[in-house]
Parts: C-alpha cells; sequence; structure tokens
C-alpha cells in the first residue's frame, strides 16, 4: 500500500474513532446530567442547577464527629456537597457508639473522625470523605492554615477557648464559621462571618415588579393594541388582568388629575370602576367574567408604587459599593452596575424583572404581554452589563470576568439583594463591646432564650476552671450545683449584667451533664446543614447570628449578639 494512502486510512479510522469516542463521551455526560436530575430533582427546585454546582463545588470541614455534628453532615451529604474532611482527635467511645447513627460497636476503639467518615460516605457516592485524626487545637498550633481551604467550618461541642481562637484564624481568611452545641435539651448555634452577600434571597410574598404606575414605552404601547370597548365577549373575558388595570387606570388618571388612587375609599372606588366594565347580558346581568374578578382582588398589588427598596438604598449608599476597586467582589461591582442604571437609564428604577403571575388569559395573549417584560428586562440587563464592562475595565479586569448570565441573573433579583455582618466571637466575648442591650432587654423575660445563652457561657467558665463539665456523673450533681452558680454570678459580675438568672436552670444545666441526647442533636443538625447551604449556594438569608433551640418548649429565638 502507498505510504500516504495508508496514512490516509489511518487519520480515517482515528477521526472515526475519536468520532465515536466524543459521542460517547458526550452521550455519558448527558446521561450523568438526566441521572443527577433524577436524584436531586426536588431540591434544583429549590436553588436551580446553578445552587446544585455551588453545591459540589463546596468542601465542608467538620470539627468533630458527635451525633450532632453526623447528623449536620448527613443533611449535606445526602444533596450533594462536593467533599468533606472531619477533623477529631477523639476514639469512639461506647456512649459514642449509643447516641450517634454514624458509630456503632465495631467502631469502638477506632479514631471517631476514620468511623463517621466510612459510614457517611455510604450515603452518597458522588461525595468525597476525608478524615484528619488530630484535635483543632493541634492543627491551630501546627498549621492554621489548613482551615483556610474550605467554603465553610463546622465546629461541633467545641469549649470556648477552641472558639475563639478557631473564630480569629477564619475570621481573618474570611472563611464562615458555624459553631453549634447540643447540650441536654439545648440547642445552640452561631454565624460567624464577615460578609456574606445574598442575590437569589427568595423572599416570602414578594410583590410582582409590573410598573402599572410607571409604564415603560413597549409596555404603553402594548397596553394601547387592546380596545374592551369592542372586544367580542370571548376575547373580553380572556384579557389579561394586568391590562385590565392598567386601561382603566389610564381612565382613572385622566379624571383625577394624574393622581392614582391610594387611599381605601379610592381603592374601593376604582374597584367599582373596574366592576362596572364586566360585560352584561341581555337582560343587564354581568356575565361570569373571571379575569375581572382577578383585576378587581389584584388592585392593591398592581397600584404598587414602583420604587428602590430601602434595604437596596443601603447597600447603593455602603463604602463597598461606591469604592470599586481591583479587589472587589462580583456582587459589589454588579450593584454598582444597577446603581449607575437606576440613575441613568432606569430613570430611578431597578432593572424590569421580567416576570408576571399566571393569569386567565388565552395563551397568545398572555405570551405576547410576558414577551414585553421579557425583552425589556433583557434591554435593562444588557445595559446594566455595559456598566459592568467599564467599572471591570476601570480596575484593569476582564470585562469576560463577571458573565453575561450572572448579571442576568442580578438583575432578576436586584429588589431582593441581602447582605449579613455577623460579629466576631472576640467582640460578642469582650467585655468593651458585649451586646448588653440585647441580653438585658431580652432577659426582661426570664424564661426566654437569652438564659440559655448566659447558661451555656456559665457552663464553658465550668469547663475553664474544673477542666469538665458539670454534673457529668450523678454523685457530682450536687456538688456542681454551687460551683456552677458562682461561675453564673461571675459572668454576669464581669459583664456588669444586672440580670436574673433563677436556680431552676443552674440546676437542670447540673442534670443535663453534659448529655447530647439524639433528638435535639438530629433537630440542629437539620437546621446547622440548612444554613450551611444558604452560605455556600449564596442563597436565601442565613440568620444573623445567635440561634437558640429549646426543646423542652419546642421554641427558638435568633439573637443578634
Amino acid at each position: 500500500m502507498d505510504y500516504r494512502a495508508g496514512l490516509f486510512v489511518s487519520n480515517l479510522v482515528f477521526r472515526k474513532l475519536k468520532c465515536v469516542y466524543v459521542t460517547q463521551s458526550r452521550g455519558t455526560m448527558a446521561a450523568t446530567k438526566a441521572s443527577k436530575e433524577q436524584k436531586y430533582d426536588r431540591q434544583l427546585r429549590l436553588w436551580g442547577d446553578h445552587g446544585q454546582e455551588a453545591l459540589e463545588n463546596a468542601h465542608v470541614c467538620l470539627i468533630n464527629a458527635t451525633a450532632t455534628g453526623t447528623e449536620i453532615l448527613k443533611n449535606l451529604v445526602l444533596p450533594g456537597i462536593g467533599a468533606f474532611t472531619i477533623v477529631d482527635g477523639h476514639t469512639v467511645s461506647g456512649e459514642d457508639a449509643g447516641n450517634n447513627f454514624f458509630l456503632s460497636n465495631n467502631s469502638i476503639g477506632k479514631n471517631r473522625a476514620q468511623a463517621a467518615t466510612e459510614l457517611l460516605q455510604e450515603l452518597n457516592s458522588d461525595v468525597s470523605g476525608n478524615f484528619v485524626e488530630e484535635s483543632p487545637d493541634k492543627l491551630l498550633d501546627n498549621d492554621p492554615e489548613f482551615f483556610h481551604r474550605f467554603t465553610i467550618v463546622i465546629g461541633v461541642q467545641l469549649p470556648e477557648s477552641t472558639c475563639l481562637r478557631l473564630g480569629s484564624v477564619l475570621w481573618s481568611a474570611s472563611v464562615p464559621f458555624l459553631v453549634c452545641k447540643t447540650y441536654g435539651l439545648i440547642g445552640y448555634m452561631r454565624l460567624v462571618v464577615q460578609e456574606h452577600t445574598v442575590i437569589e434571597s427568595h423572599p416570602d410574598n414578594a410583590l410582582e415588579d409590573l410598573r402599572l404606575d410607571q409604564p415603560f414605552a413597549e409596555f404603553k404601547n402594548h397596553i394601547q393594541s387592546y380596545d374592551l370597548d369592542s372586544m367580542d365577549k370571548k376575547d373580553h373575558s380572556h384579557t389579561p388582568w394586568i391590562i385590565i388595570v392598567a386601561k382603566y387606570l389610564e381612565k382613572w388618571l385622566s379624571e383625577h388629575n394624574c393622581q392614582p388612587p391610594k387611599n381605601y375609599k379610592e381603592k374601593e372606588a376604582f374597584r367599582q370602576f373596574i366592576r362596572e366594565g364586566i360585560l352584561k347580558n341581555e337582560n343587564g346581568v354581568p356575565e361570569d367574567e373571571e379575569n375581572f374578578e382577578e383585576a378587581i382582588k389584584n388592585v392593591n398589588t398592581a397600584l404598587n408604587p414602583t420604587k428602590v427598596p430601602s434595604a437596596v438604598e443601603d447597600l447603593f449608599n455602603s463604602e463597598q459599593c461606591n469604592n470599586i476597586i481591583s479587589q472587589t467582589t462580583s456582587f459589589w461591582v454588579m450593584l454598582r452596575a444597577v446603581k449607575e442604571f437606576v440613575h441613568n437609564e432606569g430613570n430611578g428604577s431597578l432593572p424590569v424583572r421580567g416576570t408576571i403571575p399566571d393569569m386567565i388569559a388565552d395563551s397568545q395573549k398572555f405570551i405576547n404581554l410576558q414577551n414585553v417584560y421579557r425583552e425589556k428586562a433583557m434591554q435593562d440587563a444588557a445595559a446594566v452589563c455595559k456598566h459592568v464592562e467599564c467599572l471591570l475595565q476601570s480596575v484593569g479586569k476582564p470585562p469576560e470576568s463577571i458573565s453575561e448570565k450572572d448579571i442576568k441573573l442580578f438583575c432578576k433579583n436586584a429588589s431582593f439583594l441581602r447582605v449579613v455582618r455577623c460579629r466576631s466571637l472576640g467582640e460578642e466575648y469582650s467585655v468593651d463591646s458585649v451586646n448588653k442591650d440585647e441580653i438585658t432587654s431580652s432577659m426582661d423575660n426570664p424564661d426566654g432564650e437569652m438564659v440559655f445563652y448566659l447558661m451555656l457561657r456559665a457552663i464553658d467558665r465550668f469547663y475553664q476552671q474544673h477542666s469538665r463539665y458539670p454534673g457529668v456523673y450523678n454523685y457530682q450533681v450536687e456538688e456542681d450545683i454551687s460551683k456552677l452558680k458562682l461561675c453564673v454570678n461571675s459572668l454576669l459580675q464581669e459583664y456588669s449584667l444586672n440580670v436574673n438568672i433563677k436556680d431552676d436552670y443552674i440546676h437542670e444545666f447540673c442534670r443535663y451533664g453534659a448529655a447530647e441526647p439524639h433528638t435535639v442533636a438530629a433537630f440542629l443538625g437539620g437546621s446547622a446543614a440548612q444554613e450551611a447551604i444558604k452560605i455556600i449556594s449564596h442563597q436565601f438569608v442565613p440568620f444573623n447570628n445567635t440561634f437558640i433551640y429549646n426543646a423542652m418548649s419546642q421554641t427558638s429565638a435568633t439573637l443578634q449578639l
């Protein structure tokens, strides 16, 4: 065979093989994606593909695989975090095996991190599990930067001194830290994060962005294309309620000196005005037009004035928004771009969200109306994109460093942006910066959740002084009551807190004996995993900054300390 012909045949075979390989690879990728969509179907409806991707890229560090710790990880492994690392220098005891579903009798004597990792990994083959057989204190002594690599660090059942040391290291590295503790029938969480930005806060009962009070040009033209008076019955009863309200608002404004209905009396008159537009049969009886009933029902929300929410205005006025530098994160660059849009193209309004609610209408009318809003949203997002490009170029960064997809998502959620800033543990524990007002005002109710926070602080003080927790053994309970009372009094005195803690709570905490009941651990595990997912996905708003759960009364409270 001629050398060139042989080479040609070889190349042809290679191309075919390559084509088959690529086709198979694409087929495998598509199958994997479909499998994941099926596996994570319900959660994808909550936080979308991008939220799931953030989860799959996350590396979570858990310190101490106690009952609470493994419950938290269980609720992160099941939805598919990318990887976890357990840091725990303890060996498994009989007590561990008795209250921890992820440890068995066969685990006794093994390292707790290793034993828990093996069983947790069985829950989800997509998740990578690692363990370190060291105490967090030893790691902080030898390699504090070890903790910098994680998306979030979750510390469980840690003594106060370790919490403060680790909290300081993570604070300076801007790594979120979630402190969790189950103590008897009390659950405690503390979120420590310098700044956490939320684009998709998913607020309950969010108002639609319809712009009926400030219709944009394309919407005005669309409204004009409808003539309710000359429509037949079918079209009249299938006109979207947004159009109905807009048409009658035009008439109202022309008759009321361009002033929209504002108070209850005026809105009732406007509802009646719309009601009179319902078609009547030959006997003068109003027809059953559900779209008009929908319009009447939605008058209140439809007439809501278009304005920038005060929370977003506050963000516009912040230092991070107004001082863009090369280190500024994409959230603040996009926020500044939106601010510039509001002051220029937006004429004082945020970008149009581009969505409308479901309503009674024929398909074509609904789609046409939806497209008007959608196209305006795309125009507004394109204008914001230009502002983003200019800002990035001004600080020497390439325009593509923030994707168009991210900017569109930001514009869609511009009304719901949130930034959570927690105080550091050092600030909370310092005598000079303790939040005395919050503690004192909360203690007006002597049986509220604040008393449990103070008791947990006193328990930590007891541990510092005695290197053990009170009442662990029955014979210690009585003698530890007076010792714990001394710790409570010294805590209140040190912070100059003029509050009273009932003796009943001191007795109760001694009887707890530092137990970690699985029922409370399971509840806290679900709550902590939920907050960790909020931090990882930058969706939904995490609590700020302390959460207390009282299993005795099944109540909880969030405190800002």
